[in-house]
């Protein structure tokens, strides 16, 4: 049989993952959501290889999209659990009680851009970087309508959810799909701990002496967290744990761990909504429900993954992924082809570039995954449009942040992505 590279079937596809990618960055012009185009792409891509491997004989896609599946499934179940986590922390007023806090306390312009920045980088380690992004935005969107500090303070945020998100399988799906496939432990992503310190601190020390001077005006509006929310935020950590010991311990699947997290949300949930239905005099607010919460998964974001993996699958399926590892890390060598994959994924979205990336495989060491692991989820901080959170943010105050409000400070953290990389060559040659 013709390789499937040179055949038309081959053309056809990588026609085919282009339009679809094309309609992916013009999401916010067509307002068509992402995960059309890529699913119905993606499945007809593997119906093409099927198709003409039944008239020409020869092949087993059928067994790698049942491989593939696996993939799919398992990062499908623990970011479902993860997302319904986070939209029960919304629901309980956690994060509306963190912003209120934070606007009470009348911070300088100066101090509230570190201060949002610090919480930003570990809080998206925890949960991750777009709700992390997103919740910093409107608290620097609610605290002044100063033009020049919300640009900054969103840029800043941006770049910290990003770099915080890289250091830990959880703070983004690039760091999450490379834990999974094995790549790298959970505790040898605190190795790149300082490079991803630097590649936030370095643009923000850059934009520190434009920030405006003087404090917004303070607020005196109190929120509280609801009744059971403090229980949530213990078990949704416990189940971070849970997760990472099925990983470790028990060799079994990280979902599992999330899936066993998300049993005891249930039963926590049942008692939320006894005890709440119990206060018949009091006027609460509408029941916990947990199914509500997984109703309010970003299920666009979900059937987004499926669509990617499914068609770099193809694509991996044809062979083109093994012609671009040769001419990339073969001709480049892994330190630059990785500082290259980073800098791409701030035009293409970091998940398909890294599960692209897993899927070819090439011959690295840890010091290399690990190196990957940060180009991939910091490189998209370059554009506004190069990651989930800036995306997200960009919808905050789209009348102030824009493109080209960003684009502006890309030579401070094109500096900071640089900054990192060399941190991380240095610690690897100590």
């Amino acid at each position: 049989m013709q390789a499937l590279t040179v055949s038309w079937i081959g053309y056809v596809s990588i026609a085919a993952f282009v339009l679809a990618y094309a309609l992916v960055i013009l999401e916010e012009k067509l307002h068509l959501r992402k995960s059309k185009p890529v699913i119905l792409i993606g499945c007809l891509m593997w119906a093409l290889i099927a198709g003409y491997e039944a008239v020409n004989g020869g092949g087993h896609a059928e067994e790698h999209v049942k491989h593939m599946l696996v993939e799919i499934a398992e990062l499908f179940f623990f970011v479902l659990v993860a997302m319904t986590y986070i939209n029960s922390l919304q629901e309980r007023m956690v994060f509306d009680a963190l912003k209120s806090w934070l606007i009470r306390k009348g911070f300088a312009y100066r101090s509230l851009f570190y201060i949002t920045g610090v919480i930003t980088f570990f809080l998206s380690a925890v949960a991750d970087n777009l709700t992390s992004a997103l919740l910093m935005a409107t608290v620097v969107s609610a605290v002044s309508s100063n033009r020049k500090f919300i640009i900054m303070g969103f840029v800043n945020i941006i770049v910290a959810a990003n770099a915080g998100g890289a250091w830990s399988p959880f703070g983004d799906i690039t760091t999450l799909m490379v834990w999974t496939a094995g790549r790298v432990n959970t505790l040898e992503f605190s190795a790149i701990v300082i490079p991803s310190i630097v590649n936030w601190l370095v643009p923000a020390a850059i934009m520190f002496p434009f920030l405006p001077k003087g404090r917004p005006e303070g607020s005196t509006e109190v929120i509280k967290m609801r009744y059971g929310a403090k229980r949530v935020i213990f078990l949704g950590f416990a189940t971070i744990a849970t997760a990472v010991s099925f990983h470790q311990f028990l060799h079994l699947p990280p979902f599992l761990g999330m899936m066993t997290g998300l049993g005891f949300l249930m039963f926590l949930g049942f008692y939320l909504k006894k005890k709440e239905h119990s206060y018949a005099n009091r006027a609460l607010e509408q029941n916990f429900d947990i199914f509500k919460k997984v109703e309010r998964a970003e299920f666009d974001t979900l059937f987004f993954f499926f669509g990617i993996i499914t068609a770099v699958g193809a694509l991996q399926y044809i062979g083109y992924l093994a012609l671009l590892s040769t001419n990339l890390y073969g001709g480049l060598g892994p330190t630059y082809a990785n500082s290259a994959v980073g800098v791409i994924s701030a035009v293409i979205d970091n998940i398909p570039v890294m599960y692209a990336v897993l899927q070819m495989n090439p011959e690295m060491g840890l010091d290399q995954w690990l190196l990957i692991t940060l180009t991939a989820g910091t490189g998209g901080s370059l554009l506004s449009i190069g990651s989930a959170a800036g995306v997200a943010v960009m919808g905050v105050r789209r009348d102030v942040y824009t493109f080209m409000s960003h684009l502006k400070w890309a030579p401070a953290i094109a500096l900071g992505y640089v900054a990192s990389i060399l941190v991380w060559w240095a610690l690897v040659k100590v």
